[in-house]
C-alpha cells in the first residue's frame, strides 16, 4: 500500500508557519486534553491540533475498518495494535482531508469548530501506556568516550559491544511527557578517596540525548522477530531524554547495571512521528567493524538522517545550545535492536518503548551527555549569558529538538523540555 501522505508537493488548507516541524507530510499521533476537558487521540498540522475522535464520529474515516472508540481513548495502544495497514490508511486519509484541494471539511465551519484546536487550547499527555521500557547503549562514540574515561582508550569497548546491541530493562512508571518537571534524585554515592558510601542528593545529574521507538504487538512468548520483519512492528519515534545521576550510577552499576541512577525519570516528546513519515530520510548506517551474527545482518538503509540538538536554559536566562548530533550515527539500528531483543523469545507488546541509548557524534560538539561534553567536569561548558555547567543544576531546563529535512520538506518532532527541580521535600 503506497504512502500517499508523504507527497512533497502536497499543500494544506490549514495555515502553517514556515519551517514548521509539522507540515501535512508529517501527521504525527498524540493524546491531548481538549478545552472541554475531553481526552482524545489527535494529530497536528502546523500549530493546529486535530481531534481524531471527533473526526471519526463525524464520518471522515468512512471505509476504513476502525472501531467506534478507537480514537476516544487516553492512549494510542489500541490504535497501534491494529498494525501498519491501519496506521497507513488513517494517515493517508488525514492527508486527503486536509489537502488544499479538498473542501469537504474546510467549508464545513461547524465541523471545523469541533475538530480543530489551537495549541493553547490543549494539554498534551503521555501518548502511550508504556508497559515495558528497554534502553540500549548503541552509539559507538558514546561507548568509546565513556570507556575511555573509566577504563583506558585501548579497552574502551568491552569485548561484547561489537557483537550485540547492549541494553537493559528500565522503569516505565517514571516515563513522563515534555513539560513535567523532575526532582533531583537522592541515593548512595562513593566519594573519591573513601571506602564507605554516603547518602544524599546526586551532584552529577545529567541528560542523555536519545530517541525511542514505540512497538506494536509483535510476537508470542518464544517467537523471535526476524530482522527483515522488525520495522513492521515499529510504529514511530519520539525524542527521549533519559535522565541520569552519574555519581549514583558509578557506585551501583557493577555487577548488575544501572538502577536508581536511571529510574527516577525519562522524558519524551509528546508527538509520535511514524516510521512512514520518516521514510524519505533513510540513510545507510555505520559499517560494522566486526562481522555480525546472521540474525543481526540486514540489507538496505535502516538508519535515518535526524538532526538533533540539546539546549540548557538556566532559570530566567536564555538557552544555550550545547550539543548538535544526528540519529544516523547509531552503530546498532532499530531493526537490529528489536531482532536482538526478541531472539530469545521475549514478547513485545503495543506501547513498549525502546530507547536508542545516548546519541553521540564524532566531534566534541556532538556529544550527547554532559558527562562527555564537560569530560567528567574537567572542561565546563560555557553558557551564553555567562557562567558554565559541568552537569545540570537545580532549576535548569533541558530542551531537546529533532528534525529531518530533504527536498524542501521538514519533518520534526517538536521538543522535549524538562526542568530539574531541587530534591523533593514534603
Amino acid at each position: 500500500m503506497p504512502i500517499t501522505a508523504n507527497n512533497p508537493k502536497r499543500k494544506t488548507w490549514i495555515k502553517t508557519p514556515t519551517n514548521t516541524d509539522f507540515p501535512i507530510q508529517n501527521i504525527p499521533f498524540g493524546v491531548f486534553l481538549t478545552r472541554d476537558d475531553v481526552i482524545t487521540i489527535g494529530t497536528r498540522i502546523g500549530d493546529t491540533a486535530i481531534d481524531l475522535g471527533a473526526l471519526h464520529q463525524l464520518g471522515y474515516f468512512e471505509g476504513i475498518p476502525l472501531t467506534d472508540d478507537i480514537f476516544l481513548q487516553d492512549s494510542l495502544n489500541d490504535f497501534i495494535s491494529d498494525g501498519k495497514k491501519t496506521w497507513r490508511l488513517v494517515r493517508n486519509r488525514i492527508a486527503e482531508i486536509f489537502d488544499a484541494e479538498n473542501d469537504a471539511l474546510k467549508k464545513n465551519k461547524e465541523h471545523c469548530k469541533i475538530v480543530l484546536f489551537t495549541l493553547d487550547e490543549i494539554e498534551m499527555q503521555l501518548p502511550v501506556t508504556v508497559g515495558d521500557y528497554t534502553d540500549f547503549y548503541s552509539s559507538i562514540e558514546h561507548a568509546t568516550n565513556v570507556g575511555t574515561m573509566f577504563r583506558d582508550p585501548d579497552n574502551a569497548l568491552l569485548p561484547n559491544w561489537l557483537h550485540i546491541p547492549v541494553g537493559y530493562h528500565g522503569r516505565s512508571s517514571s516515563i513522563i511527557p515534555s513539560g513535567i518537571p523532575v526532582h533531583r534524585p537522592q541515593g548512595q554515592k562513593l566519594i573519591n578517596g573513601t571506602e564507605k558510601p554516603i547518602f544524599g542528593p546526586s551532584r552529577l545529574v545529567d541528560f542523555e540525548l536519545e530517541m525511542a521507538f514505540i512497538t506494536t504487538d509483535a510476537n508470542q512468548l518464544g517467537e523471535p522477530i526476524p530482522i527483515e520483519e522488525a520495522e513492521d512492528y515499529i510504529f514511530g519515534l519520539v525524542l527521549f531524554n533519559d535522565w541520569s545521576a552519574r555519581d549514583i550510577q558509578k557506585w551501583e552499576y557493577v555487577p548488575l547495571g544501572p538502577f536508581l541512577a536511571k529510574n527516577f525519570a525519562s522524558s519524551i516528546s509528546p508527538w509520535i512521528v511514524t516510521l512512514d513519515a520518516l521514510e524519505p530520510y533513510r540513510v545507510a548506517g555505520p559499517k560494522p567493524l566486526k562481522e555480525q551474527l546472521p540474525y543481526l545482518q540486514y540489507t538496505g538503509k535502516k538508519s535515518f538522517d535526524i538532526n538533533l540538538e540539546v539546549a540548557i536554559q538556566p532559570e530566567k536566562a536564555k538557552e544555550t545550545i550545547v550539543s548538535r548530533s544526528n540519529f544516523k550515527h547509531m552503530y546498532w539500528n532499530m531493526s537490529q535492536q528489536l531482532a536482538h531483543h526478541t531472539v530469545n523469545g521475549c514478547p513485545v507488546n503495543s506501547g513498549d518503548m525502546m530507547g536508542s541509548g545516548t546519541i553521540s557524534g564524532p566531534t566534541p560538539d556532538s556529544y550527547g551527555s554532559m558527562l562527555e561534553l564537560s569530560w567528567r567536569g574537567e572542561k565546563p561548558v560555557q553558557l551564553k549569558e555567562g557562567g558554565s555547567r559541568k552537569f545540570i543544576e537545580d532549576n535548569d531546563t533541558v530542551i531537546m529538538r529533532g528534525h529531518c529535512e530533504k527536498d524542501g520538506v521538514r519533518i520534526g518532532f517538536g521538543e522535549v523540555s524538562t526542568k530539574l527541580l531541587p530534591v523533593f521535600k514534603k
